[in-house]
């Protein structure tokens, strides 16, 4: 399934119209999770059919086309199926019981209530909400997909305006050379990751050197008075700023990691537990900065494009394990240099990613050698996580 995202323009009534549609879903996706509640719906298709009812009972529900209303119910439903399956997985701590939505951002259509311009440059939305055509510009051609690979129509409202997204049917895969090569990665704050090679990528810190600006911004909004539109106009500048620090680590993670799957046919990482390490108060604003899992989701995801393996090992003992003599070497994080009785010197996080590179090879190993050709390739599948239950794998 690919997504693409086009830029939508209109007139302020047309967004006014977004907005209540916004709400609409929010609404009927809140009254879905409380019909779940209390005991009234046992699958997705009672969530659907209580959908219509609130068409009936609420004018302003019915204004929203019916697949949207099924839409906004399935949402309702797949936080209680992830509660559910949370569950049976006795997941540690909370299971993510189904909560009240306070802050939608989009409503999504399906096969109906939207209908694309004849040169692909404007769609018009045909419900009650009085949102009409939207002209849409992006750098991606709709025209190319066929209107029946289109299977949802999303209107997402972002700091800086209003996108259209479609959500289409069709597999990207390209074919490339085999490189015959191997790298494990081990990422850090210091350094964005250390290559088994020993090179490493700089940590671009996009947070820390946009702080000076947030908090600038964020006075200008405390300092304004509550319900003014002063401070409206103000909310809408410090939510551009998140939204630019948003987009560059999303770029940063892109170009990386297509960068790193293109020259290796296979990629060894570590499977970490950003959650668990975010509970450390003194390193978590660092740890979210620098976006490991948003990285990891890209290499998993080019891996599947490029035919290529990925795989993630257990990062214990990595940085303390000798890579040449397999030794444990006690060291604290101050410790930026491994030091072993054999005689091996490197730098910490170097001697790290040599043992997960080891790590992984140690899985792969019966698989054959790197020489592979195009057409058997090794990456048909996602990234495989050693030590661990296959659904607990990938989460995009």
């Amino acid at each position: 399934m690919l997504v693409l995202e086009f830029k939508a323009y209109g007139k302020p009534d047309q967004f006014t119209g977004i907005d209540e549609g916004i709400r609409t879903t929010q609404f009927i996706r809140n009254k879905a999770v409380r019909f779940w509640v209390d005991g009234n719906a046992k699958s997705c298709f009672d969530l659907n059919k209580y959908s219509a009812i609130l068409a009936k009972e609420f004018d302003f529900a019915n204004k929203l086309n019916s697949m949207a209303r099924q839409s906004a119910s399935e949402r309702a439903w797949a936080a209680i199926s992830r509660f559910y399956d949370n569950c049976k997985k006795k997941v540690a701590g909370k299971k993510g019981f189904p909560s009240f939505q306070k802050d939608c951002r989009s409503i999504e259509y399906k096969t109906s209530g939207w209908k694309l311009s004849g040169d692909r440059k404007s769609i018009t939305f045909t419900d009650k909400l009085g949102i009409g055509r939207l002209k849409m510009k992006g750098t991606r051609d709709i025209g190319f997909y066929q209107l029946d690979q289109i299977k949802r129509v999303r209107l997402v409202k972002r700091a800086d305006g209003y996108y259209v997204q479609f959500c289409v049917s069709a597999d990207r895969s390209e074919l490339i050379e085999p490189t015959g090569s191997a790298i494990g990665l081990d990422v850090g704050l210091k350094e964005f990751y250390t290559d088994s090679e020993g090179l490493t990528v700089e940590n671009p810190r996009f947070l820390r050197k946009s702080e000076k600006t947030l908090k600038r911004s964020q006075r200008r909004v405390s300092k304004k008075v509550k319900g003014s539109k002063n401070r409206g106009k103000a909310r809408v500048i410090l939510g551009k700023r998140h939204l630019k620090i948003s987009r560059q680590r999303k770029d940063h993670a892109i170009k990386l990691a297509r960068c790193v799957i293109q020259s290796n046919d296979l990629v060894v990482y570590e499977d970490l537990r950003i959650k668990n390490m975010v509970k450390n108060h003194c390193l978590a604003k660092s740890i979210n900065d620098a976006s490991w899992y948003q990285f990891r989701v890209f290499l998993e995801y080019f891996g599947k494009v490029f035919g290529k393996v990925t795989i993630a090992v257990n990062p214990q003992y990595t940085s303390q394990e000798c890579s040449s003599c397999g030794v444990i070497v006690k060291k604290s994080l101050s410790v930026r240099t491994h030091t072993c009785q054999c005689g091996c010197v490197l730098d910490r996080d170097h001697n790290a990613a040599r043992n997960i590179l080891s790590r992984g090879l140690g899985t792969v190993g019966h698989t054959g050698t790197f020489g592979l050709d195009s057409n058997n390739a090794w990456g048909d599948q996602t990234s495989t996580l050693v030590g661990a239950n296959l659904p607990e794998q990938v989460r995009s």
